[in-house]
């Protein structure tokens, strides 16, 4: 076992803790909890863990979290990284958290977001000629499409910004849209 337990071999009550929440969390995202508790896990400890030591500690069954590495390794959060003097594969979690927001919202519009679009744009196609689709029901799907692409292009938009910029836009919060409205009513002063 790794540093994760403490001296008398638990984890530490703040990391079981973490653990579990983020596992919850992960169930409410539409993640499994297993995934979420591995990934915890490996985010809480200093040190790469084996597959069989995070096995041991979360109680989970070995094939299970051989599953759940996978998953986790296609969202790209974590990785495999070799330990001097053992055989076994260890794992490792991004611990960077702009990296692993992007690398997860990135996977969540890739699974989610593209797969949506791409099948609105065929309804939005095929109710163009077809006469017994009501009117009212193609505009809902134009407006749909619309908006899950505008939702797409934003995410290109804030991908591409440089973190500080990101972190000034987070502080500003609200007072963006106080900005816009103020800049609204500006304008419209002046016409």
């Amino acid at each position: 076992m790794t540093e994760i337990t403490d001296i008398k071999g638990q984890i530490p009550q703040a990391v079981r803790r973490f653990v579990l929440e983020w596992g919850n969390l992960g169930e409410r995202w539409g993640v499994n909890r297993s995934v979420s508790q591995i990934h915890a896990l490996l985010y809480a400890s200093k040190q790469p863990l084996a597959a069989e030591d995070i096995a041991e500690t979360l109680g989970i069954a070995r094939s299970n979290v051989s599953n759940s590495l996978r998953e986790l390794q296609s969202w790209n959060i974590i990785r495999s990284v070799p330990v001097l003097g053992d055989r076994r594969t260890f794992y490792t979690a991004e611990t960077d958290l702009w990296n692993l927001v992007s690398r997860i919202a990135a996977g969540r519009k890739a699974r989610e977001l593209d797969p949506a679009a791409a099948a609105l744009r065929d309804c939005v196609e095929m109710s163009r000629d077809d006469k017994s689709v009501d009117p009212v029901v193609q505009l809902r799907l134009r407006e749909m499409l619309d908006f899950v692409e505008r939702t797409s292009r934003w995410y290109d938009q804030m991908i591409a910004l440089p973190r500080s910029t990101i972190v000034t836009l987070m502080k500003l919060g609200g007072g963006i849209a106080r900005l816009i409205d103020r800049g609204g009513k500006r304008s419209r002063d002046f016409s």
